[in-house]
């Protein structure tokens, strides 16, 4: 067996790995819609059959491993996320993007629950902090590389639309041998079958910090939504940016930002952390309306930036916050519950755009959603304020 410390970062660079290939198709999307000629409502569903199976599998399976061990579940999590890249290798329309995406969607799901309970449990002590934070910034790190390496890849290598998912194939198969050599740290209990039903399982120790952590995941996520699903079409069609290589690096500055960010503000106390997130994403969203009215390039990269740095400081404060809160056998269930709050508004707001822009347009339909996503992180401020003061 791997020394703890080993396994530790081991699990780190799977949860990263496992964002990185969920971002990797963003900025093909343009590529798929010339290839493939499907609307922007297509597109976005297939950015949604991602999500929803993802929430799916969070609902069933992502409780499995406080009963039946932490390794056998993200073993089989990581074999069906490398036999969703070989459906993205081979995919030749969008019935088989379609599937590649709900396959990618359930494992993903699958292994962010056990991934995220990992980390907590191997973590240096129980009392550590260290754990939270890689499990903020590990998917957000993640999240950014996929897309950064897809459009450089896309640009400047062969293959444009399959080394990517070539090479994730092949490190996900890796990582499942890796993981036979992971410590196991949650024994085998009854009940495994009965965790399979559909249920978000809050401690009822957490569920008021669960409660009040809600609108910092929604406000946070919801603007994260926007930016993978059509960022690249907002590129190439208000900014006129054709070079993928340049789209990949733009989408994916918002998630590395994010990592940044919950970095710089680790050592703030949780509830300070949501406050200033909600401050600074909305500092950011303003910036990217800015950035729209103005069609300018330049600033709606400062405004990725900005915002980023706001979503992995105020999603950092609102997981630690509820985190510390769970027992070794509740942390999966935790876990998988914040992760369905936060993809159901990284997804919904999302496909509601993808509907809105073939009668408004995409340039006003992302003028509404980043209302929307201003007007949520603003209440989002106005509530943590009230709650500190009672």
């Amino acid at each position: 067996m791997l020394p703890r410390p080993v396994a530790f970062w081991l699990v780190a660079a799977a949860a990263a790995t496992l964002t990185a290939a969920s971002s990797a198709p963003s900025p093909l999307y343009a590529v798929y819609q010339e290839r493939f000629k499907f609307s922007e409502i297509t597109l976005t569903i297939i950015f949604a059959v991602y999500v929803f199976a993802l929430m799916m599998s969070l609902l069933t399976v992502g409780r499995l491993s406080d009963y039946v061990g932490r390794r056998v579940v993200l073993g089989g999590a990581l074999v069906v996320e490398a036999g969703a890249m070989a459906l993205f290798v081979g995919s030749n329309g969008v019935a088989s993007l379609l599937w590649a995406r709900i396959v990618q969607g359930f494992a993903t799901g699958a292994a962010l629950g056990v991934l995220g309970a990992y980390l907590l449990d191997l973590q240096p002590s129980s009392g550590s902090r260290l754990g939270s934070l890689v499990n903020s910034v590990a998917p957000t790190f993640g999240l950014g590389l996929g897309a950064i390496a897809t459009g450089l890849l896309v640009q400047y290598g062969p293959h444009p639309t399959k080394l990517i998912f070539a090479i994730l194939m092949a490190l996900f198969l890796v990582l499942v041998l890796v993981t036979v050599l992971l410590p196991e740290t949650m024994p085998h209990v009854p009940g495994a079958m009965a965790a399979l039903r559909p249920e978000i399982a809050v401690p009822k120790r957490a569920r008021g910090a669960f409660a009040g952590a809600v609108p910092t995941m929604v406000s946070t996520w919801a603007l994260g939504g926007l930016i993978l699903s059509v960022g690249g079409s907002l590129l190439g069609t208000v900014f006129g940016q054709t070079n993928l290589g340049i789209i990949g690096l733009v989408i994916g500055l918002f998630p590395v930002s994010a990592a940044a960010g919950a970095l710089l503000a680790r050592d703030l106390s949780p509830p300070v952390m949501a406050r200033l997130g909600s401050a600074v994403l909305a500092v950011g969203t303003g910036l990217s309306l800015l950035a729209l009215a103005w069609s300018s390039i330049a600033l709606f990269v400062v405004a990725s930036i900005v915002a980023g740095a706001g979503f992995g400081t105020g999603f950092l404060g609102s997981l630690r916050s509820v985190s510390q809160l769970a027992e070794p056998h509740e942390r999966a269930a935790l876990l998988s519950a914040v992760f369905v709050v936060s993809y159901f508004a990284f997804s919904v707001p999302a496909l509601a755009a993808g509907v809105l822009t073939t009668h408004i347009g995409l340039r006003t339909t992302s003028f509404a959603y980043g209302y929307f996503v201003l007007v949520v992180a603003l209440g989002t401020l106005a509530f943590e304020r009230v709650t500190v003061r009672h």
